[in-house]
């Protein structure tokens, strides 16, 4: 059995410490990873940084491996979801104090490209479709 991750319990104490301080704690997401659910239009470079602070979101819940809330985005109420997992960082936006994670993996991710045709998004390869699997019976 795999030790249960600590980054659960570090995000909710430090968001607890950034309210407790009066300061506004933000999350930073990769909105990539499979399962986040945010607004388009308002990332940059792949990540988005959320206000989670009481006076900018409504039904906080960060449990279960989630950080689920409402918020306004340009005056339009919408839904976040946003697993643990696809958080960068979260830190006071006062005095940028907080903690960093490592990047998150994507599942399935490519492995990093090593040429710069594979960097550009075009494969050196044919892009042959692969054969189906099939099953057959054996007597």
């Amino acid at each position: 059995m795999l030790p249960e991750s600590a980054k659960p319990y570090l995000l909710n104490g430090i968001h607890q410490w950034c309210v407790d301080q009066g300061y506004t704690p933000h999350i930073l997401v990769l909105v990539d990873y499979p399962g986040v659910a945010v607004p388009s239009g308002y990332e940059k470079d792949g990540r988005m940084t959320l206000n989670i602070s009481p006076n900018a979101c409504r039904n906080l819940n960060m449990a279960d491996g989630w950080i689920r809330f409402n918020a306004r985005f340009s005056g339009v109420a919408r839904t976040v979801d946003v697993p643990m997992a696809a958080v960068i960082a979260i830190y006071a936006a006062e005095t940028q104090e907080g903690m960093g994670f490592a990047e998150p993996v994507l599942p399935d991710a490519p492995p990093p490209a090593s040429g710069p045709a594979e960097r550009s998004g075009r494969s050196a390869v044919s892009q042959e479709k692969p054969e189906r699997p099939s099953l057959r019976v054996i007597k």
